[in-house]
């Protein structure tokens, strides 16, 4: 089960009350306050963490308590401090405040970390109220609350590379063919209903990270079929792959799906549109194949690459321009 959007309520522990105690022992009439003061409330903390590959563990637990701190006791003892709770989400996942609705972080990166409810801190004890002028203070302070919130989790795929096209454009069986990936193929749309990832190897240090994006229709940028489900995922992608089939089962006209997947783009996000794209016409061995090159590559004014996924035609002289393209943008960052 793939899930990549959780609504999650986090509470922080509160912190421990502090105590109002004074030192009785024998021979020393005069002990003096001793109430310790009580420990902090244990924090809820989300931790991107690599090999965990979806929310579906939250999708089961909408509600997160922290640990409260132990209450302040007598002879200066402090409360134990609560134990904070470590929330594993993916790399690439967006917190947002669910109710404010706004981006409380980005967890890009394995090790990145939010704390998303602090708890309480303890309560003072009456031995730190104690001074020159009141040498038997008799009051404490209860722990403070944790804090609460309603939170939404959003995952973001983390690819260099996105493929992207219509539904049965040939995604699934490219990733397949060009990594150990091993997404469900068959020839109906839709087969892809969440994103896949695979590691393409170029040569011994050149690799990538392509995924399979599940197939856009007109309307996606407004939620139509799987709308934002692909949009989401496809943002973080710095190039796109555009596969277009030279003769979809619906009849349609390839020239045209490619400008509607354009303009799904654009209609979402216009610098998702303005992203690096590398088009690309599918299933070479289809007669139509060609026909269907020169005219896309006559509309693009640019030139576009004929492969099959299923003879390997085109393949590795795709790969070396993805990686290229890569590096060159690697570098224009790196010099930046």
């Amino acid at each position: 089960m793939f899930v990549d959007r959780v609504q999650i309520e986090v509470e922080a522990g509160s912190g421990g009350n502090g105590c109002s105690s004074f030192r009785r022992e024998r021979y020393i009439p005069k002990g003096g306050p001793d109430g310790g003061d009580g420990g902090d409330g244990g924090s809820i903390l989300i931790v991107a963490e690599e090999g965990v590959n979806s929310l579906v563990q939250l999708s089961h637990q909408h509600h997160w308590r922290g640990k409260r701190g132990g209450h302040g006791g007598g002879a200066n003892r402090t409360g134990r401090k609560g134990e904070d709770i470590v929330i594993k989400v993916p790399p690439g996942t967006v917190v947002y405040d669910a109710k404010e609705n706004f981006v409380l972080k980005d967890l890009a990166k394995d090790g990145d970390q939010l704390i998303a409810a602090r708890g309480g801190k303890g309560g003072r004890g009456n031995q730190s109220f104690k001074t020159s002028t009141n040498r038997a203070p008799r009051e404490c302070q209860p722990g403070d609350p944790g804090e609460k919130r309603l939170l939404t989790l959003e995952l973001k795929s983390i690819a260099d590379v996105g493929l992207i096209g219509k539904p049965n454009a040939g995604k699934s069986t490219m990733l397949s063919r060009l990594s150990r990936a091993r997404p469900e193929i068959a020839d109906y749309p839709f087969t892809t209903k969440f994103p896949n990832l695979g590691q393409v190897q170029v040569d011994m240090d050149t690799s990538f990270v392509l995924a399979d994006i599940p197939g856009l229709i007109e309307g996606a940028s407004e939620g139509v079929g799987l709308g934002h489900e692909f949009l989401r995922h496809v943002e973080r992608a710095g190039l796109l792959v555009h596969l277009v089939e030279p003769a979809p089962i619906d009849g349609s006209d390839p020239l045209e799906n490619y400008r509607s997947i354009r303009h799904e783009l654009e209609a979402y996000n216009p610098q998702l549109a303005a992203r690096p794209e590398i088009a690309c016409v599918t299933k070479a061995e289809l007669p139509e194949a060609e026909e269907t090159h020169a005219k896309l590559q006559q509309e693009l004014g640019r030139e576009m690459f004929l492969i099959s996924a299923v003879t390997g035609q085109g393949l590795n002289q795709l790969v070396r321009e993805v990686a290229s393209q890569l590096e060159a943008a690697k570098r224009e960052t790196e010099g930046t």
